[in-house]
């Protein structure tokens, strides 16, 4: 599967915790010629069982070996074409949705990251099969929360590719509506570099790698997470197992991780103001904040963890391979 994006990053984290679970990733460039995807993809070993993202997983099929495939996010309806350049636009109502449906005709098994994800693709594709949702997993012994100490600046991350996407455009717009002891730090996510424009509360602290991300949530007091669309919204549940109170846009998957009004706020699709007031809000109550937080760290032991992920993944494959009588 292609390297640059938080489905990579789950793939990665089951293959370093399921034995014989191996990931083969390439360059996402190689999409552009996908034909070619078979050889920069392929194992020296015949696997028991390819376990892939939708877009690009039929060219990966080998006859008697079960395909599953998992949707980390769905991008190809209507609703994405304000958010996609024209390229983008004409690639995903063509070419990739037609990839998306064969691998959809040859799974033996289908998974989603949220209910929402689960739900677009029965809308958008007419899929009537069986999905099941298997939400990403946090590792709370890596991304935990700390004592934080008083200062006199409030530090909102925001942490993600700098696109429309992800709410990256309205940064800026945001960031001139707080209040004065409150700085927006942004980091470049895992593909795109670049800065926003230069504002004196607003901060880039470059592309951060994974393995740092725990001590750069819990260096913030609030996540702002502004994105139009999420499949399950990884940044977020990373943020909250660190004790951060999260401002969210209410839509996709969001609600299904965020309790409004008690482990942060849902905010209206592009409503510069409401995310504007909801950090102020929460800047100046510590108390609140620190509510919150404790919230979300409970909520993601709940419901989260990367041992439920890990053992629901297990579960299928084992079910798979009984099936196909492996």
């Amino acid at each position: 599967m292609a390297r640059g994006n938080g489905a990579y990053v789950i793939h990665e984290i089951l293959a370093n915790s399921i034995p014989g679970y191996h990931i083969h990733g390439y360059n996402p460039y190689w999409t552009l010629v996908p034909p070619a995807l078979p050889l920069v993809g392929n194992s020296d070993t015949t696997p028991d069982i390819i376990h892939s993202t939708p877009d690009y997983a039929w060219f990966f099929k080998k006859k008697d070996i079960p395909l599953i495939i998992t949707f980390h996010n769905y991008v190809l309806d209507g609703f994405m074409r304000e958010y996609s350049s024209l390229a983008q636009r004409i690639h995903y109502a063509s070419d990739l949705k037609f990839f998306t449906r064969k691998a959809l005709q040859h799974a033996v098994a289908v998974t989603s990251v949220s209910r929402f994800t689960a739900d677009m693709v029965r809308r958008d594709l007419g899929f009537k099969g069986p999905i099941r949702v298997i939400y990403n997993g946090i590792d709370t012994d890596r991304f935990y929360p700390q004592q934080r100490t008083a200062r006199k600046t409030i530090r909102v991350l925001f942490s993600g590719n700098l696109t429309r996407r992800k709410g990256a455009d309205l940064l800026p717009r945001i960031a001139r509506r707080l209040d004065r002891n409150i700085e927006i730090v942004y980091t470049s996510g895992l593909r795109i570099s670049g800065k926003l424009p230069n504002l004196p509360n607003m901060r880039h602290i470059g592309s951060i790698p994974y393995s740092k991300m725990p001590d750069t949530y819990r260096d913030a007091d609030i996540l702002l997470f502004p994105t139009v669309r999420e499949g399950f919204g990884l940044a977020a549940a990373e943020a909250m197992a660190c004790g951060l109170p999260v401002v969210a846009t209410d839509c996709s998957s969001l609600p299904e991780l965020i309790v409004h009004g008690k482990g942060g706020f849902l905010c209206g699709l592009g409503n510069v103001q409401e995310f504007a007031d909801r950090i102020n809000t929460l800047a100046a109550s510590p108390d609140v904040r620190k509510k919150m937080g404790e919230y979300n760290r409970a909520r993601v032991e709940q419901k989260f963890t990367l041992e439920r992920m890990i053992n629901e993944y297990k579960e299928l494959f084992e079910k798979v391979l009984s099936t196909a009588g492996v």
